[in-house]
């Protein structure tokens, strides 16, 4: 039996019969890319039914049937074609799949076709037709709500990839593709485009909202270990780890870290930790490192105190905030699209104020007072002020940074009278210990978190008419503070307080300043 051809190569044949009597059969199946059996059995049905070019133009449909060869059915290819109907139904309704009714027309013809030849004659049966074949009804969406068109609708133009993924794998269920097409089209696995559409099929979209990725939480708290071991790494200078540079790089980082926690790390993961921790080189040059070679001694003095802080003892974080000058100041604030807020460049000033204050580690309170300037008698104020605040303490430690007046002479001699046994007999007062912060080591002063909450509360955007006026909101603003510590003692550093840069509470791996808001 010869191959069907087509009705343009048929059109050939005829018009160009010539080619047999000179001999060039050969040339013309090559022409056509059909064998030479098949062109001489074509021209030999042609002669027979005397076709003429003439005609072919006239009926070409009907020179084709005329022509094409049809192969004989066999009985059992009949018989599966009269059950086909019924079982395209039962697939397009979602109760079966194709693999399905294979297995129960098996059961009844166990002389029947295999799986492919039975797939291949649906196809065909379909094909014949001109309708699409029906979808595993296993793997397609069954209905899609009103509700749910519109949000997938959204997903569809968004720019988020994973929604636009869930939208495109259900529409396209929905209008018929299959799974594998879907696949292709959103560059994803088959097992991911059947997980959406079980997922939706069982649950609707409520569960695809709420699907994240998992992640292992040993993993996690690993990724969280190494982050806060950096932090304390990068507060160091690089000379304390024997590496000669005057600042640290990715490579020193890397090799720092190896030597004092015993563990690699690459460059890139050291460079991706930092920037998620909100830090840059540059940040970390200027406000990060601090040169003290006692940093890790002092450092380990004041972890071992507050580990060990008793009910009566206290624990104070003191600082000064200022001189700033009262006039108004800029910051961020909510304005409509296309507007700004601006303040002039030169004004005059009504006064300037500094702020000194203690913050109390145990309980998160604040202890604080104007002063005009800062020096040691401002620091022996401020220390005889939190000895009348807390009396009944056994003991309060003072902890700051390495300016001069926190460690004069002065100082030292006030602290030493009062920490005499004749002087606590008359005034019955705690004993002062001090634990100071390593040089240059602001970041770990816990009251500069509370300072820059404040000044982004309540000195940004602010236009105060006196100095007065300004105390009045900085006094406010401590007392609600402290009532609400008071209230809330297990919350402190959250809710209403989330302004604060961190949790006010002392660890080696925070950066409690930022210069910006000071």
């Amino acid at each position: 039996m010869a191959n069907n051809i087509s009705i343009q190569k048929i059109k050939t044949i005829i018009a160009y019969q010539k080619y047999e009597a000179n001999g060039s059969k050969r040339q013309l199946a090559k022409t056509l890319r059909i064998s030479r059996t098949t062109l001489k059995r074509y021209i030999e049905k042609i002669k027979k039914l005397e076709i003429l070019p003439q005609r072919i133009e006239s009926g070409p449909k009907e020179i084709l049937q005329m022509l094409q060869w049809q192969k004989n059915k066999s009985f059992k290819q009949k018989d599966l074609e009269k059950k086909l109907p019924k079982i395209h139904e039962r697939i397009g309704s979602g109760d079966s799949n194709l693999k399905s009714e294979w297995i129960d027309y098996l059961k009844k013809y166990q002389e029947g076709y295999k799986l492919s030849n039975f797939t291949q004659l649906y196809g065909i049966w379909c094909k014949g037709l001109g309708i699409n074949k029906s979808k595993t009804g296993k793997w397609r969406v069954k209905i899609i709500s009103i509700y749910d068109l519109k949000i997938l609708d959204k997903w569809r133009k968004s720019s988020d990839r994973r929604e636009w993924e869930k939208a495109a794998i259900l529409f396209g269920s929905q209008k018929g593709l299959s799974i594998g097409e879907i696949a292709n089209k959103i560059d994803r696995s088959i097992d991911t485009v059947k997980e959406c559409i079980e997922i939706y099929n069982r649950t609707g979209l409520d569960e695809l909202l709420r699907k994240n990725r998992k992640v292992n939480e040993g993993i996690k708290e690993n990724v969280k270990r190494k982050k806060s071991n950096l932090i304390k790494l990068i507060h160091e200078t690089p000379s304390l780890h024997n590496i000669n540079r005057a600042s640290w790089d990715l490579k020193s980082l890397v090799k720092a870290y190896k030597k004092l926690y015993n563990e690699t790390i690459s460059k890139t993961t050291i460079s991706a930790y930092i920037k998620a921790e909100g830090f840059t080189f540059r940040k970390a040059k200027e406000t990060l490192t601090s040169p003290d070679p006692d940093f890790r001694a002092k450092l380990d003095k004041i972890k071992i105190i507050l580990s060990n802080l008793k009910e009566d003892e206290k624990f104070f974080s003191v600082d000064e905030y200022g001189p700033f000058s009262v006039k108004i100041k800029g910051g961020r604030s909510i304005v409509k699209k296309g507007e700004r807020k601006t303040y002039p460049q030169r004004q005059k000033s009504k006064g300037f104020l500094i702020c000194t204050a203690a913050l109390e580690l145990s309980k998160n309170q604040i202890s604080h007072f104007y002063s005009l300037k800062k020096n040691t008698e401002e620091m022996i104020k401020l220390l005889e002020l939190l000895l009348k605040e807390y009396p009944n303490e056994r003991r309060i430690f003072f902890s700051w940074d390495a300016a001069s007046w926190h460690a004069s002479k002065e100082l030292y001699a006030k602290i030493e009278e009062i920490n005499s046994e004749e002087y606590r007999k008359i005034h019955n007062n705690p004993i002062v210990e001090l634990a100071p912060l390593p040089a240059s080591a602001q970041f770990l002063n816990v009251i500069e978190s509370v300072f820059s909450g404040m000044a982004k509360g309540i000195i940004h955007n602010s236009n105060y008419q006196s100095v007065q006026e300004c105390k009045q909101a900085i006094d406010l603003y401590f007392t609600e503070r402290n009532d609400y510590f008071k209230e809330n003692p297990k919350k402190a550093g959250n809710k209403i307080w989330g302004k604060e840069l961190v949790k006010p509470i002392f660890s080696d791996n925070h950066n409690c300043k930022d210069p910006k808001w000071r």
